[in-house]
């Protein structure tokens, strides 16, 4: 474990938001597999974003699911695709990811905090 010296400033400067998926696509180009996901941000708009969680989802299923972002990092060049948010998930040992969401459903764009 880490020393805990992260503060609260720095911790409410991570814009981290709930969004619907709207498009699930195999993402070719990628160097490791992954999907192509348009993302439903509410009013913070509609974003892109490269996941690494072909192990444990189907793209079709993915869509109409509401899921966990980090929406104010910088966007990052991803193989042939610009990437504008972070999905998150708990990253098992197995490097398997399990999709970050709410238990019940949100408004797109609801921060977490």
């Amino acid at each position: 474990m880490e020393e805990n010296d992260l503060s609260w400033a720095e911790f409410e400067r991570v814009e981290m938001r709930v969004g619907t998926v709207l498009a699930a696509e195999v993402f070719a180009e990628a160097r490791r597999p992954a999907y192509k996901l348009r993302i439903d941000f509410g009013a913070f708009g509609i974003r892109k974003s490269s996941a690494q969680i072909t192990d444990r989802y189907q793209a079709e299923e993915l869509v109409g699911r509401q899921v966990v972002a980090v929406v104010n990092f910088p966007p990052k060049q991803i193989a042939t695709m610009m990437s504008e948010c972070l999905v998150l998930g708990a990253v098992g040992s197995d490097k398997v990811v399990t999709l970050l969401a709410p238990d019940q459903s949100v408004v797109n764009g609801t921060r977490i905090g």
